[in-house]
Order: C-alpha cells, then sequence, then structure tokens
C-alpha cells in the first residue's frame, strides 16, 4: 500500500519574517521540500531608483531591524568604490567597530533567544526562561553591550541614523566609549562561558557538501567588506560577483534563490569559519579549540558553536578597537558623485551582502541587492530533504520539529530576501 506524508508549517517560529513549510513523502521519497517565503515582496531596489547616490545607506537599513550595518556598510562599500573615495583609517576602524556591535547584537539575540531553546526541548525564549532565568539573562547581558555600541556609534540600535557615505555625520569623544568597554569586557566573560555551554548540547549529524562563500581578508577576521573567496579556491571582487552567482525566481517563494556558478552554494557563520579560521584571535582560536571545533565546520546544527566563537572574537575586536581609537580630525571624507556602476560586499551576521548601484548625474539609476537568505534559500531546502530522509521512522510532529530546527540553524532573515520579484504580464 502506498504511503504519502505531508508536513506542513504554516508559520515559522523564532526566524525573522514569515514563512512556511511544505514537504511531501511518498513511498519512503523525499518528493518534495520547500522553504515557502509568503511575506510580501518590499520593493526596495524600485524604490532606490532615482534617489540622490547618498540615501541608499538610510534607506536599505529599513530592510532589516536587526543586521542594518550590514546594509549600511555594504551600500556604502559600493557608493565609495564607485566615486574612488577611500576612508581615513580610523573612520575605516569605526565603520569596523560599528559592525562588530551588530555581530554581537545579532548572534546573542539568535544564540539566547531562537536557537538555545530547541536544544533544551523549550518551545521559545519565554518558557526558557522559566527554568533557565540565569542564561537567558546572561544572553541580554551581552545582546545589549552590542546594542551600546550601536547607539553611540551609530545614534540608535535599530537602524542607526548616523552612517553616511564617506564615514558619519558626527564621531565620539575616547571618553564615550568607558561605559561600552566595561559592558563589553562583562560580555566577554558572558559570551566565552556560553561557548562551553553550547559545547555541551547534541547535535544530530549532517554534514554539509556545498560549496562555501565568504569575504576574506590577509590579515584579520572579514567583517565589513575584503575579497570574496569559495572553498573551491576562487577568489573575486565584489565587481565580479554577478559574473559568478545568480538569481532566480521559484513559484513557491517571493525571495529568489541564488546560485554560483549554477550550483547551489553556503554564505554565513559555517563557511567566514571555514575560509577564516587562521584570522580569528587567539583567545577565539582557542576557545574553538576547547568547544570541539577544528579548522573547519560543515554541520549546520552546530553553527551555534561559530557564532559563539565569532561572538567572543567580535567583542575582542571591539575592545582593540576602542582601546586604539583617537578622535578624527573629521567625520567623513568628501565624496563626489561620479557615473558608473559600483559594487559592494560585507559580512552579515547571517552571510555575505552584496549591494550594486548604478548612478548617474548623482542619482540612482538602479540597484541590485543580493542577501544571505536568499542565497541560502537552495542548500537549506536541499538540507531539508536530507535531514528528511535520513529520518523517516520519526512521527510527523518529531520531523516536522526536526524541519524547524533545521531551518532555524541558518537564522534566515525572512524580510531581507522578500525584497524583489519578477512578473511577467502575456496579454491576449
Amino acid at each position: 500500500m502506498s504511503q504519502r506524508r505531508q508536513l506542513k508549517v504554516g508559520s515559522l517560529a523564532r526566524v525573522e519574517g514569515e514563512g512556511a513549510l511544505h514537504i511531501v513523502i511518498s513511498e519512503g521519497r523525499v518528493e518534495r521540500a520547500e522553504l515557502n517565503i509568503y511575506e510580501p515582496p518590499r520593493f526596495f531596489e524600485a524604490f532606490l531608483r532615482g534617489r540622490a547616490y547618498t540615501e541608499p545607506p538610510d534607506i536599505t537599513s529599513r530592510i532589516c531591524g536587526i543586521c542594518p550595518v550590514a546594509y549600511q556598510t555594504s551600500a556604502c562599500n559600493a557608493l565609495e568604490q564607485l566615486c574612488g573615495v577611500e576612508l581615513d583609517e580610523p573612520l575605516a576602524d569605526l565603520r569596523r567597530l560599528l559592525y562588530c556591535g551588530e555581530w554581537i547584537s545579532s548572534h546573542a539575540l539568535h544564540m539566547y533567544l531562537l536557537h538555545i531553546p530547541d536544544f533544551l526541548g523549550y518551545p521559545d525564549a519565554i518558557t526558557l526562561a522559566a527554568d533557565h532565568r540565569e542564561l537567558v539573562e546572561q544572553g541580554l547581558a551581552v545582546k545589549k553591550a552590542g546594542n551600546s555600541l550601536l547607539e553611540l556609534l551609530g545614534g540608535r540600535a535599530i537602524h542607526p541614523i548616523n552612517v553616511k557615505v564617506g564615514g558619519f555625520y558626527s564621531v565620539p569623544e575616547s571618553a564615550d566609549f568607558a561605559l561600552v568597554a566595561e559592558r563589553l569586557r562583562h560580555a566577554h566573560d558572558l559570551a566565552v562561558n556560553t561557548a562551553r555551554k553550547v559545547a555541551g548540547f547534541d547535535f544530530p549529524d549532517l554534514e554539509l557538501e556545498y560549496e562555501l562563500l565568504a569575504a576574506t581578508e590577509p590579515d584579520r577576521y572579514a567583517i565589513d567588506g575584503g575579497e570574496v573567496r569559495t572553498s573551491t579556491g576562487m577568489r573575486f571582487l565584489a565587481a565580479e560577483f554577478p559574473g559568478h552567482v545568480v538569481e532566480r525566481q521559484v513559484p513557491h517563494s517571493t525571495a529568489l534563490h541564488a546560485t554560483l556558478d549554477g550550483r547551489p552554494y553556503l554564505t554565513g557563520p559555517l563557511a567566514r569559519y571555514t575560509l577564516n579560521y587562521q584570522q580569528l584571535s587567539p583567545t577565539a582560536r582557542q576557545i574553538a579549540a576547547e568547544i570541539g571545533l577544528g579548522h573547519e565546520c560543515r554541520n549546520p546544527f552546530r553553527s551555534i558553536l561559530v557564532r559563539a566563537v565569532e561572538v567572543v572574537y567580535a567583542i575582542e575586536e571591539a575592545l582593540r578597537l576602542i582601546a586604539d581609537y583617537r578622535r578624527p580630525p573629521r567625520a567623513a571624507v568628501p565624496v563626489e558623485p561620479r557615473a558608473g556602476t559600483g559594487h559592494g560586499v560585507s559580512e552579515a551576521p547571517r552571510g555575505l551582502l552584496y549591494h550594486r548601484y548604478e548612478v548617474e548625474e548623482g542619482i540612482v539609476r538602479s540597484a541590485t541587492i543580493i542577501p544571505p537568505t536568499s542565497q541560502n534559500q537552495a542548500a537549506i531546502e536541499d538540507d531539508l530533504r536530507q535531514v528528511v530522509a535520513n529520518n523517516l521512522d520519526l512521527d510527523d510532529a518529531a520531523l516536522t520539529t526536526l524541519c524547524e530546527r533545521t531551518i532555524r540553524n541558518y537564522d534566515p532573515c525572512i524580510s531581507c530576501s522578500a525584497h524583489f520579484l519578477n512578473i511577467d504580464v502575456v496579454r491576449r
């Protein structure tokens, strides 16, 4: 007798944005595995057309309330590259410091409030807090330390308003960092303890064979820019990104799917860590070794370990930049518009974020934004197929829960991904 099972989740919990899951199993084979992104397209690329070349950092930061600095930085990188501008070193350091704040805040949110409940068997962070109040409070303290950096340098933690093409509207005094540094030092101890705690979780077996893609820099862990590198040894500049990454529309999603030279690929913490392990700080590498991470990690369930290590690194990097800070003589370098096309990348907490702008007479004529979640969607669906195929002995409820966990491994930002939709109208 034929057996057909369907697993459906109408609205995924503990992810940013609105998405659903639909899996069909027939005769012991996964017939369909779809991450249904039904959140309406947000048309930010269309909003940017006709705007001044100075406006994308402010407009694109509204795409996401969790990783707005990533959007601001990729936008600035693209426009500064187009205009032939290089930031003064102190301003570049401040931009990296701001980005560290976002990494700390975003990773803490995902780890403590969205991901740890999966491993400890709780439906949400509120229920988790009833039994593990101290753990949740530690997470909030780490997130608060990251938010403090965002507020000081960005003007506010959500959708910062102090970032501009060429630098900042204003820069702080050295003394302004005293409280932030104190919070970061406290958060560092909490982050190290958390890394050790999550190392004791039970991780399902799943090894990914996808090609990995991340930004890379020769002398430091890539955060706010860099050259693009893949696990097959390919390297290219941001300007060459469209020659390798192509987006396509799929029927079940308002987000596009991306491929790298025609193949699914993976960006995000696993890719960053595997490609850039040697650029981590000595302490971060030491913690990675202590919690059982080697020089690479390809198990998405263990991505929480990588995020824990990245939080330790981001806090250390922030403290280093604060210790070296001297107030720069100017808050921004002058940026005069040029005609042409600019490309920029940076490493959002969830992975590589690419921006492209075509500018004419100081006006944006076209824009392309490729967020990490749309790049990872094809890989997420392949993971779901593999996870379901390997666990068909589970009942529907348990298998559905495991699938939701698989999706949350990626900390998908669905709102970020649902920014565009191709519509072909045929009239007869």
